[in-house]
């Protein structure tokens, strides 16, 4: 079965830090750009984070940059967005998606090929 399993969400003070991994199983992700995203009740998915397919090229949405990295590991088939300095407003479902590409987009749409099931994060004190 073809899947992506994020994981290490979590409840944490804001402040805090977060890894999330996204994994792959039954495919390779050697051949997909991957993105991160995130919804919060009541509003729309947004993009948060994306990585080209060998890794060279990152792109973030204005409200992560300078706290959360995303990079890749091939070799373990891995994703992973390290969140630093949580906030509140960071408090929302995370999903990783997977496009067959070399590059990917921070747009929620429909190129995509495989979406996780997505792992919660909540920031409170």
């Amino acid at each position: 079965q073809l899947q992506l399993v994020e994981s290490g969400g979590g409840l944490v003070q804001p402040g805090g830090s977060l890894r999330l991994s996204c994994a792959a199983s039954g495919f390779t992700l050697d051949y997909y750009a991957i993105g991160w995203f995130r919804q919060a009740p009541g509003k729309e998915r947004e993009g948060v984070s994306c990585i080209s397919r060998r890794g060279g090229s990152t792109n973030y949405a204005d409200s992560v940059k300078g706290r959360f990295t995303i990079s890749r590991d091939n070799a373990k088939n891995t994703v992973y967005l390290q969140m630093n300095s949580l906030k509140p407003e960071d408090t929302a479902v995370y999903y990783c998606a997977a496009v067959f590409s070399q590059i990917a987009t921070l747009t929620p749409g429909s190129e995509y090929d495989y979406w996780g099931q997505g792992t919660q994060v909540t920031v409170s004190s």
